[in-house]
């Protein structure tokens, strides 16, 4: 045995002859003991950290409020989203409008555009005009990607289908790149 194994054992011998001596009743008694200053322990943290908890919160009412729970609002039904989506598509008769704003988002981001690219197809299941504008533009990389990102903002109903760059060499500041766009049309009302 190691030594203080050998030091316990001795420890535990007493202790057992003082509980046989001692009977059950105090035994028990002395175990209870243990376990409520156990309790007594625990629960004091806790309860201390309640108190400060209550007391922040009578100091910030407005923080204490319990959250009321939101009603979620019944999905809309197929002719509600159908509705939704024609209204957001954009009209066909501004199309030329629409190819004006890009060139003035060209110009506010810093971009040479040449003539692009246009064609227009019509699906007559949806009766959904699409305009495929693709525009070449040459200038930084990082204003190409602003130039696309603002102009997805400034017309909701188009899509960013394709985006390629080109640069001759590495040490070529202006990039070349060709942007792909899809407006979604619908005739007038």
């Amino acid at each position: 045995m190691t030594r203080p194994a050998m030091e316990l054992a001795p420890l535990l011998l007493r202790a057992r002859v003082a509980a046989l001596r001692a009977g059950p009743v105090a035994c028990a008694a002395a175990v209870l003991g243990v376990a409520a200053i156990a309790a007594w322990a625990w629960v004091m943290p806790q309860r201390s950290a309640l108190q400060q908890k209550l007391a922040y919160e009578r100091a910030h009412p407005a923080s204490a409020a319990p959250a009321t729970l939101a009603v979620a609002a019944p999905p809309p039904s197929a002719d509600e989203n159908l509705t939704a989506f024609y209204q957001a598509l954009g009209e066909k008769r501004h199309a030329e409008q629409y190819v004006k704003v890009l060139f003035g988002l060209a110009g506010k981001a810093g971009l040479t555009l040449s003539q692009g690219e246009y064609k227009f197809s019509y699906d007559k299941a949806s009766r959904v005009t699409a305009y495929q504008v693709i525009l070449p533009v040459k200038g930084g990389y990082q204003a190409i990607w602003q130039f696309a990102l603002e102009a997805l903002r400034a017309l909701p109903f188009a899509a960013l289908d394709d985006v390629g760059f080109r640069r001759d060499t590495i040490a070529d500041t202006q990039v070349e790149a060709r942007v792909r766009l899809t407006f979604y049309l619908k005739d007038a009302p």
